[in-house]
C-alpha cells in the first residue's frame, strides 16, 4: 500500500490546482479525519474579477489550503481580508523568479535572435541586437472576441511601424486569427516567417508570428526586448525582475507589485489606451526595484516551512482541520 503523504503542494491557479486541492481536502485517512496538509504556492493573488476562471480557482484553493505561500505583500492583505489566519500565510517570494534567475545567463546561449533575423551573427562576435517588441496574447477574454482582439491589434499598429513585433502564438490564438480572418500589421519580410520560428532574415517592421517557443528561447527574447506587450500574469512578473518595460492588455492585474515597481502598466484593451501605455513605456528607463524576497530562494523557504510544519504536526498527533496551522 502506498505511503500516506504528509502534505500535498499545489501551484498557481489552473483547473488542476483547484481540483487537486479540493480532492485533498476531502481525503480522510482514518476515523479521526486525518488528511494531508494542503500547501498553495502563489496564494493570495487577486484580480477581483470573477469573470476570470483563474480568480475562482485562486479563491477556492486558498480557502481549503492549510499553508499559503504568497509572492507579494498584496497576497497577505487579500487573505487577511478574507478571514484567513495570518499564521498560515508566508511571504516566501516567487518560484517563477527562482527559475528565471537560475537560467537567465544560460538563455544567452539561445540562437533565437539569429534565427529571427534580429542579430546578424553570434553574440560572441559582438553583433548587436536590433530593437524589437515582444507580444503574447492567449486569454479567452482577449482573443475569443473579434472586436476586442481587433482593438488590441489596432493599438499595436503604431508600435509595429517602428519595431518588429515578435509574436509567439498560442494555439488558441492562432486558431482565432484564422477563424476571424485577421490581418496583422506586417512589414515587407514578415509574411515569410509566419508560423516558422526558424525563418531568418526578417528585418522589416510589422508583426512576426512564430510557433510557441521553449523557455530559454523565450527568456532570451524577453531579456533583450525594448518592450513587452502581454496578457500573461507570469510575464508581468518576469519583466519586473528583468527591468523590461511591460504593457498589460487587460483591465486588471492580480500582480499589483509589478505596477508599483514601475515596470508594468495595465492598459486595458482599447486602442487609444494601449497606444498611450506603449508610448509611456518606451520613454521609461529600464530597471526597477525588486519586490521583497524575489531573490531566487523562494523554493528553499517553502521547503524549510514544509519541513517545520510536518515535524510540528507529527509531534502534536492532532488531526488536521482546515487552517489549523501548525
Amino acid at each position: 500500500m502506498a505511503e500516506k503523504p504528509d502534505v500535498v503542494v499545489v501551484v498557481g491557479d489552473v483547473n488542476s490546482t483547484m481540483g487537486c486541492a479540493l480532492v485533498t481536502s476531502k481525503i480522510s485517512f482514518d476515523s479521526s479525519g486525518s488528511r494531508p496538509m494542503i500547501a498553495h504556492v502563489e496564494a493570495g493573488l487577486r484580480s477581483f474579477d470573477r469573470a476570470m476562471p483563474e480568480e475562482i480557482h485562486r479563491i477556492v484553493t486558498d480557502h481549503v489550503s492549510d499553508l499559503l505561500f504568497v509572492t507579494e505583500e498584496s497576497g497577505i492583505q487579500n487573505l487577511h481580508k478574507e478571514g484567513i489566519s495570518l499564521d498560515c500565510v508566508h511571504l516566501v517570494g516567487n518560484t517563477m523568479i527562482d527559475s528565471l534567475l537560475a537560467f537567465k545567463d544560460r538563455a544567452e546561449e539561445s540562437a533565437i535572435c539569429e534565427k529571427l533575423g534580429l542579430r546578424s551573427g553570434p553574440m560572441k562576435n559582438g553583433k548587436p541586437i536590433r530593437p524589437y517588441a515582444l507580444l503574447t496574447l492567449h486569454r479567452p477574454s482577449n482573443v475569443d472576441n473579434r472586436d476586442g482582439f481587433l482593438s488590441i491589434l489596432a493599438g499595436l499598429e503604431e508600435l509595429a511601424k517602428d519595431f518588429p513585433i515578435i509574436f509567439p502564438v498560442h494555439p488558441r490564438t492562432r486558431q482565432r486569427i484564422k477563424d476571424f480572418g485577421l490581418d496583422l500589421p506586417a512589414g515587407p519580410d514578415a509574411a515569410k516567417s509566419r508560423g516558422d520560428a526558424e525563418a531568418p532574415g526578417n528585418t522589416g517592421a510589422g508583426v512576426m508570428l512564430t510557433d510557441p517557443l521553449g523557455y530559454l528561447d523565450f527568456l532570451c527574447l524577453m531579456k533583450h526586448a525594448a518592450i513587452v506587450v502581454t496578457d500573461s500574469g507570469g510575464i508581468q512578473e518576469e519583466t519586473t525582475c528583468l527591468g523590461i518595460p511591460c504593457v498589460t492588455v487587460r483591465e486588471n492585474t492580480e500582480r499589483p507589485v509589478t505596477v508599483e515597481c514601475g515596470t508594468n502598466i495595465v492598459a486595458g484593451t482599447k486602442k487609444e489606451k494601449v497606444q498611450e501605455a506603449i508610448r509611456r513605456q518606451l520613454r521609461r528607463k529600464r530597471g526597477a526595484a525588486m519586490p521583497k524576497n524575489w531573490d531566487g530562494r523562494a523554493a528553499a523557504r517553502i521547503v524549510d516551512i514544509l519541513l517545520q510544519s510536518c515535524a510540528a504536526r507529527s509531534a502534536s498527533h492532532q488531526p488536521l482541520v482546515p487552517h489549523n496551522c501548525v
